[in-house]
């Protein structure tokens, strides 16, 4: 009997201190869309990735232009085949043909190459701007003693009423301005 008053009272005990230990946790959210849409590393950031990219887009669009000229030329030489040219037309139109197929799997390499490139840019240019609004909230939470902080633009959440919302400090933070509403 003793023993069994014992664990009841451990037990309740146990349940009280972490019922107590809960209680201590908090709560808070941020939009990070929102966040690292008003920080100026990521309009600096787009800018430098939109010139990437369209540096990229510009030398494929080259060799589209070069293809097609080709395939005009092709298409220009066939129409005045006949007899009389049919030996020296053909080797000129094979050899057209060849270079047209060459310069189509060079494109074909190309735009893969590119999307590679594109990808990994996009790391490199993205990545310090992510880090530095990360590692932002974590100081913002630790500062105000949340223990989670949920973000809000995520499918993942599915319902939150009111909460701290950080974005204002973590734009302060950032020494971002913060627009009136």
């Amino acid at each position: 009997m003793k023993n069994l008053l014992k664990i009841g009272l451990l037990a309740s005990g146990m349940f009280l201190a972490f019922d107590t230990t809960n209680a201590q946790q908090k709560f808070a959210h941020i939009n990070s869309a929102d966040l690292l849409q008003s920080m100026p590393e990521m309009k600096t950031a787009d800018a430098n990735f939109q010139t990437y990219a369209k540096a990229k887009q510009t030398s494929l669009e080259l060799m589209v232009a070069e293809r097609q000229k080709l395939v005009t030329t092709y298409e220009e030489k066939y129409k005045t085949l006949s007899e009389a040219n049919r030996a020296t037309l053909e080797k000129e139109l094979t050899t057209l043909g060849g270079t047209i197929q060459d310069l189509e799997k060079r494109i074909t390499d190309e735009q893969e190459k590119a999307q590679e490139e594109l990808a990994t840019k996009r790391g490199e240019i993205y990545q310090p701007v992510f880090k530095k609004a990360e590692d932002a909230v974590k100081a913002v939470a630790k500062e105000k003693g949340f223990a989670y902080v949920f973000d809000v633009s995520q499918p993942g959440v599915v319902y939150f009423d009111g909460g701290t919302d950080l974005i204002n400090d973590v734009k302060t933070k950032l020494g971002i301005a913060i627009a009136p509403k």
